[in-house]
């Protein structure tokens, strides 16, 4: 893959025009292009179209963990070590929002700036905007473009804000979930569901004197939930690492790769593609729904006629949202 092309600077150039360049490995003209994504430009809709129909060849990696957990420090040795595998690799790391301005806080980038220089390696930020799950709302279409751009790996970081961080199990062929010791609870991923998600399991900053305590637990918790549940083909790996002494990160690699050959020998390949698919249509019919609402908001007001009788307890609320449905059909 050729990413040092550029792209002409016209200003006239369409999402459609841009299209060339992008499957040619163009850095520019995705960046330009995921800024379109990112504003809402109804424009981009169908040059999107065209490079979905074009994509699908990209390994899909989530990653996600409690704050201070060290997922940015990790995803720039992951990224080093992938590079030196002469493979390339896209990040996409999204951000917690600004409350004034609305824009990624960019504090955790600086940990990767020392990957900009190399053209095999592309990193974009964007801000979550309030999406819920930890992802953005236009990072799938996103990775559709670096997909299209023929990136080998799309990794992408969550926002790290909670421990309810789960729709990126459901937009990756691998997921990550990365704990550390040392930050308050011994397994952080337990809570809320974080546990269930992972195909490997990583404790980070493994140089510290609690880690061994943590990975003793977490393989504790895998085995007891192994046994309650129903037993998968694949084992899940806790793996030790360490961003200052590069402990961890080659078997790392080693384990997403058997994992992407686990999902191809075993056929799982295919329904995670069509769970991905099917989770991402109804993620986008709700959004749709949602952004309609917004667009008549104005002329919400009049059919709310029964809302005195709500707040007064006459009329449940569910009955009043059914009339405010049929009312916009």
């Amino acid at each position: 893959m050729t990413v040092t092309k550029g792209v002409r600077s016209r200003k006239s150039l369409s999402s459609l025009e841009l299209i060339p360049a992008v499957r040619d490995g163009s850095t520019r003209a995705m960046a330009r292009l995921i800024s379109r994504i990112e504003s809402g430009d109804p424009e981009r809709r169908e040059a999107l179209t065209e490079l979905y129909r074009q994509g699908g060849k990209a390994r899909v990696v989530g990653l996600t963990g409690v704050p201070g957990c060290g997922k940015s420090t990790l995803v720039r040795e992951y990224a080093k070590a992938h590079r030196a595998r002469g493979q390339t690799i896209a990040v996409l790391a999204i951000d917690p929002s600004s409350p004034f301005s609305g824009g990624a806080i960019l504090g955790d980038r600086i940990r990767m700036t020392e990957l900009t220089g190399d053209p095999g390696i592309f990193i974009r930020s964007m801000a979550s905007r309030g999406a819920l799950g930890g992802l953005a709302r236009a990072a799938l279409e996103t990775v559709d473009v670096l997909d299209a751009g023929g990136f080998d790996t799309i990794l992408l970081e969550t926002v790290g804000v909670g421990q309810d961080e789960v729709d990126v199990a459901q937009v990756a062929h691998t997921t990550i979930v990365v704990s550390a010791p040392g930050l308050g609870d011994d397994i952080q991923a337990i809570k809320a569901g974080v546990l269930e998600i992972a195909d490997l399991h990583v404790v980070s900053k493994c140089d510290k004197q609690e880690a061994s305590r943590t990975l003793t637990e977490l393989r504790q918790m895998l085995h007891l939930g192994l046994n309650a549940g129903a037993q998968t083909a694949w084992k899940i790996p806790v793996i030790a690492s360490s961003a200052e002494t590069g402990e961890g990160i080659e078997k790392l690699l080693n384990a997403v790769d058997q994992h992407w050959r686990h999902l191809h020998d075993s056929g799982e390949l295919a329904d995670r593609r069509r769970m991905i698919v099917e989770r991402r249509v109804i993620k986008l019919a709700e959004e749709l729904v949602r952004d309609r609402f917004a667009e008549h908001r104005r002329q919400v007001g009049p059919h709310l006629v029964g809302l005195e009788q709500v707040v007064a307890r006459e009329r449940d609320p569910y009955t009043v949202a059914i009339e405010l449905l049929n009312a916009f059909k």
